[in-house]
């Protein structure tokens, strides 16, 4: 799911304010969420570092994982630094967040198993019969007698 988190500077009023929004279907995003902040408490917890920025950002209703608030702290240290700077948008996709396959590579030892399977599945009685003399075979004959009869 991609998001977009947007941070708005009030100096005004002294706020920041972060709208989060996600894209819910290709081409259209949707508002999650509102939240407000103080301003001068981001700017002090964002040039603290990251586990500072991390904790003041955090809420009940905005809990970003580890590695959106990274993301975040990092997109946003300028921006805070600079008063001139009104709105920054953040984007950011979970995929991003969910380990990579690894390329399948076909090595020599595999072919012997395509061989394997073009065979015709047809099993000759000599084959069977090898099988059958095999040392752990299981062997039946009419005498043996059995205390758990069906």
């Amino acid at each position: 799911m991609k998001q977009k988190i947007r941070f708005e500077k009030n100096i005004k009023e002294g706020k920041l304010i972060i709208l989060e929004s996600s894209e819910v279907d290709p081409g259209i995003v949707m508002p999650l969420l509102e939240e407000e902040y103080s301003l001068d408490g981001v700017i002090k917890a964002s040039a603290e570092g990251f586990n500072a920025f991390k904790q003041f950002v955090r809420r009940k209703s905005f809990f970003p994982t580890a590695e959106v608030c990274m993301k975040l702290f990092t997109g946003t240290v300028e921006f805070f630094k600079n008063e001139t700077d009104q709105i920054v948008i953040i984007e950011c996709d979970d995929a991003d967040a969910f380990p990579k396959e690894e390329k399948f590579i076909l090595e020599e030892e595999d072919v012997e198993l395509d061989q394997i399977l073009e065979e015709d599945g047809e099993t000759s009685e000599d084959e069977i019969k090898e099988i059958d003399e095999g040392e752990g075979s299981l062997r039946y004959s009419p005498e043996d007698i059995s205390e758990h009869e069906n």
